[in-house]
């Protein structure tokens, strides 16, 4: 039997971004959560997924609407993330979003953002993987938040250049 508090320890050594979902629920209220479960799946089709704990309070609205938006966080947003990770809190006061696809709230100052729609949604154990193609995006030059062990890190300055990424994991600099 695998003990789920070490499972979870275990997946923590592996280094992932942090993105923030939106979408808008039936009442055409914005809704977000903070999300590190982002990855890419095809080129053609554009397609990428995540996934929502189905007992997420969030969970109807990404149910509902068949349009989301992901947001990479930038390394100066960890403020962000954990505003969007806490539950029962109007998460959207006084931030200065844009309207996306389907009118989905957009946050601005992101590393990437990539407007969805809803191509599959399966079944993951405990929780609800969407899979979503995407129909726009936009990119900035702002160094991404990573999740690492547990714990917000951020890439050194030098590691964000080919050459300083090469110099960093490179066999001779070891």
């Amino acid at each position: 039997m695998i003990d789920p508090r070490q499972f979870r320890n275990a997946l923590g050594h592996f280094a992932t971004g942090v993105t923030i979902v939106t979408t808008r629920d039936a009442q055409g209220e914005p809704v977000g959560v903070t999300v590190n479960s982002f990855a890419s799946v095809s080129l053609e089709p554009p397609l990428v997924l995540w996934s929502l704990a189905k007992k997420s309070w969030s969970l109807a609205a990404f149910e509902h609407n068949p349009n989301f938006a992901i947001h990479v966080l930038a390394s100066d947003q960890q403020s962000l993330s954990d505003r969007f990770a806490r539950a029962g809190t109007d998460k959207f006061a006084d931030l200065d979003t844009a309207n996306g696809l389907g009118n989905i709230p957009l946050l601005p100052n992101c590393a990437a953002v990539f407007q969805c729609t809803v191509e599959h949604r399966y079944d993951g154990g405990d929780h609800l993987i969407l899979v979503g193609r995407v129909q726009d995006f936009s990119t900035t030059e702002h160094p991404p938040l990573l999740f690492y062990r547990g714990r917000y890190a951020a890439p050194e300055p030098e590691t964000l250049s080919f050459a300083g990424l090469m110099r960093a994991v490179s066999p001779a600099a070891a």
